[in-house]
């Protein structure tokens, strides 16, 4: 039975992540240091046998290395990170330090480790403000914010370091990833999770702009299982994929769907919008399917509900 190793696994996407890992035959150690992940995440995966969680930072080097001498993985989800636009600009140390320095300490490990694969979450911020959509690999990345900067940074060392040593990495830009245990009680947190506890709760929201600004929302189980299926596969392709579905909804769209399910609730508030935030996001996952064979199946009205529900009493 192969072991691997998911950094931020009490996280959102981590925690599923890990539960899909879990669920297809794999052992998991899980890592997290709690700055933004929870450890009731990771309910289900504690009752299973086959899962290990360690408190840890991803910026311990001397820990993640014992971590490494004590197992052989057979590769590592990278999914720790500084995940807010706004705080890597008031946090431009910690952003370095936690999504670029880190990103290079698990890489070297694996390769001092033997350890064949890191699957990397990056982002499609890469992209910035793109006039032309969908986005596409193979467009100039155009970061606007330090977060963006380091997701392309890390992608780039990643990529390097497979032309010079026996790794192999993929590294997926995530659009907008949604679904049940994304903390809705962050400012920074994703936005449809703001929306539905606002919902659920009678109260309005606040949406940063006009609202016209669109996204390509993808469901957390597509993203789970895209992680788990470039980790696990017998042969992969390294280069930077895009995740996504490549559909794109504004937001006030998705205020109209809400509103049918709550109609109660009183109509937005508008107001200007925050500094390093994208306009309009939709990416091409033509690259995803050719070389994974996989693509997302959960279409957003019915990930919506599912959202709804999970956050429901």
């Amino acid at each position: 039975m192969d072991t691997y190793l998911v950094t931020g696994a009490a996280g959102f996407i981590g925690s599923h992540s890990v539960d899909y890992l879990l669920a297809t035959g794999h052992k998991v150690i899980g890592i997290d240091n709690f700055y933004t992940g929870n450890i009731k995440n990771l309910d289900q995966a504690l009752r299973s046998s086959e899962f290990q969680f360690l408190e840890l930072d991803v910026t311990d080097e001397h820990g993640l290395a014992a971590l490494f001498s004590a197992h052989k993985f057979a590769g590592v989800l990278h999914l720790a990170a500084l995940v807010s636009v706004p705080e890597s600009f008031s946090k431009p140390a910690l952003n370095f330090k936690t999504n670029i320095a880190a990103t290079d300490t698990v890489a070297r490990l694996c390769i001092d480790n033997q350890c064949p694969r890191i699957v990397f979450a990056s982002s499609a911020a890469v992209y910035g403000n793109s006039e032309i959509l969908p986005n596409v690999e193979t467009a100039r990345p155009n970061p606007q914010s330090p977060y963006a900067a380091a997701k392309l940074s890390s992608e780039i060392l990643l990529l390097t370091y497979t032309k010079s040593y026996p790794l192999e990495a993929v590294c997926f830009r995530y659009f907008n990833v949604y679904g049940p245990r994304q903390d809705p009680n962050s400012p920074y947190s994703g936005v449809l999770s703001i929306f539905a506890k606002n919902f659920q709760e009678g109260s309005p929201v606040t949406v940063y702009g006009d609202g016209e600004q669109t996204r390509d929302f993808i469901y957390v189980q597509d993203v789970a299982r895209a992680n788990c299926n470039a980790l696990t596969a017998k042969r992969i392709s390294s280069n930077y994929y895009n995740l996504c579905t490549n559909q794109a909804i504004s937001l006030n769209q998705v205020l109209t769907l809400l509103h049918q399910y709550y109609p109660n609730v009183t109509p937005a508030q508008y107001i200007a919008s925050r500094v390093g935030d994208i306009r309009h996001s939709r990416g091409d996952a033509s690259r995803l399917q050719e070389t994974f064979g996989i693509s997302a199946q959960v279409p957003f009205d019915k990930g919506l509900k599912k959202l709804l529900a999970a956050k429901s009493p």
